[in-house]
């Protein structure tokens, strides 16, 4: 083997297991159930997963070693998260190709309609108003538009002196961003088939909406709802009409 092909070797990544540890349906609705971006102890995840206390340890302890997840101390009690917005990224990615699970109650039509509505990918909006606030975004120049030669990102936003103090008016906190992520990524939406705001930008303008009341967490996990204060605040300052507020 010459340099080069040990460099290659050394340098390509172990999908396989990335996809044997998601691809058990435990775990698979232990990773959902975290997609909002929030913790939650082994108990609840293991009510999420429909599987024993017992059971879900090892689930745990397989996702922990594939870095898809990391647990963090609180006393004597743990907590779950995802290990990084880029595993909620993938989930998202994954749903675009994966068939729809079936509908057996009118629970699961509700919940199923919620999340296409409205959500969070970690801690970003997501659903049809995620995807509606982007393209307001654009519309308003807040955020431009590039093309890239790139075959995987053929498309970048970037967000513009204007839309810095359009959303600082808003009260985003843009000066405290973490350097270590990307201010401004997209995701595809799964439902939409279209991109929603992700990256740090996109975590501190869902962060703002809420702290304004404007947003607040729905009834079903991952699930976010608009408030009536949301529907005039996104109007008016974004220009969202009626429709893209239902």
């Amino acid at each position: 083997m010459d340099a080069r092909t040990q460099l290659e070797a050394r340098t390509e990544t172990d999908v396989a297991e990335v996809a044997a540890a998601i691809g058990d349906p435990s775990r698979a609705k232990v990773l959902l159930a975290l997609a909002g971006g929030g913790a939650l102890p082994a108990s609840a995840l293991a009510a999420e997963a429909g599987v024993s206390n017992s059971t879900i340890s090892g689930h745990l302890a397989r996702l922990r070693a594939a870095r898809l997840l990391t647990v963090e101390l609180d006393g004597r009690h743990r907590y779950y998260r995802l290990a990084t917005p880029d595993v909620a990224r993938a989930l998202e990615q994954l749903a675009l190709i994966a068939r729809p699970l079936p509908v057996r109650s009118l629970n699961d039509d509700t919940r199923a309609r919620a999340l296409l509505r409205a959500r969070l990918c970690y801690d970003h909006l997501a659903g049809r108003l995620g995807v509606a606030l982007m393209a307001a975004l654009l519309a308003d120049g807040i955020l431009r538009e590039e093309r890239t030669e790139a075959a995987r990102a053929p498309v970048r936003y970037l967000l513009t002196p204007h839309g810095r103090g359009r959303l600082t008016a808003l009260g985003v906190e843009l000066e405290h961003l973490p350097r270590r992520r990307s201010a401004v990524r997209y995701c595809v939406d799964w439902g939409e088939r279209r991109h929603h705001l992700a990256g740090a930008v996109g975590g501190a303008v869902t962060a703002r909406l809420f702290a304004l009341d404007w947003l607040r967490n729905g009834r079903y996990r991952r699930v976010v709802r608009l408030t009536d204060a949301g529907r005039r605040g996104l109007g008016e300052t974004f220009g969202l009409t009626p429709e893209q507020l239902v």
